[in-house]
């Protein structure tokens, strides 16, 4: 990887989902904790990274992505009916975690890890959709720049230790709003500008 393509690059912003015309605040940063990432290694939307990576400290953007752009459309595919006794610890259906509206952490025969909205429970089925939680929708980022430079070797090797899952937080797929890194405690579900 050339290191002069990664740049440290911070920024606030107000997401919007504005699916059908309506516009609806659904994520914001704060302004002593922005969004921070380095460019290059897969942390953003590639149209997200794209849009702000040579934007300068102080500038303000906006900025919208269509479902394509953004987390794709929803696939009714990856709503699934899973047999109940999947979500059973020791026996007994784990009703403490697994109720309607939840997101839980879900892991596939690969070791894959993902995320699943919980839908509806039934006597001996669990709905669950996979979809990411903005798949479908159009969004809007509004937003400033608050810092734009050059990465240096170490950050860009603490980020190398992360996307190898070498930090204690897994590149931020099991940090749970925890990490000091880029995760920020909204990217619990994989964030929008974050991990996904």
């Amino acid at each position: 990887m050339d290191n002069n393509q990664n740049k440290y690059i911070a920024v606030s912003y107000m997401l919007y989902d504005v699916t059908d015309g309506k516009q609806e605040l659904i994520e914001q940063t704060s302004e002593d904790r922005p969004f921070d990432f380095l460019s290059g290694f897969g942390f953003t939307l590639p149209a997200f990274e794209e849009a702000v990576v040579n934007l300068k400290s102080g500038e303000d953007f906006e900025l919208m992505l269509t479902p394509d752009q953004a987390y794709g459309e929803h696939i009714e595919e990856h709503v699934l009916d899973l047999d109940k006794q999947i979500f059973s610890i020791n026996g007994k259906f784990d009703s403490e975690h697994i109720v309607v509206d939840a997101v839980v952490p879900l892991q596939n025969e690969d070791g894959n890890r993902f995320n699943g909205h919980i839908l509806e429970i039934t006597d001996d089925k669990v709905k669950v959709d996979l979809n990411h939680p903005l798949a479908g929708k159009a969004l809007k980022f509004v937003g400033s720049i608050k810092e734009n430079r050059d990465a240096t070797n170490d950050e860009i090797g603490q980020y190398m230790n992360m996307v190898n899952g070498n930090d204690g937080c897994g590149g931020c797929n099991g940090c749970e709003g925890d990490c000091e890194g880029g995760c920020g405690d909204d990217k619990k579900d994989g964030g929008c500008c974050g991990c996904h």
